[in-house]
């Protein structure tokens, strides 16, 4: 597995109903250990306590 691959990054989606889109917010990263467990650093807690954990996407370009 590549070190690309093994780090992730961690978001809290909330959604805000009414046929809007969600609303999300990077609150940390999270990189996956050999054994395929995951270690999470977080910036914040999510009040409903939902994460959303994620392979990074690519740059923007432009």
């Amino acid at each position: 597995m590549s070190e690309m691959s093994q780090r992730k990054e961690v978001y809290h989606i909330k959604d805000l109903g009414d046929g809007k889109k969600s609303l999300w917010t990077r609150i940390g990263a999270a990189f996956v250990n050999k054994d395929g467990s995951i270690n999470a650093f977080l910036e914040a807690l999510p009040v409903d306590g939902r994460l959303h954990i994620r392979d990074p996407r690519p740059p923007k370009k432009g």
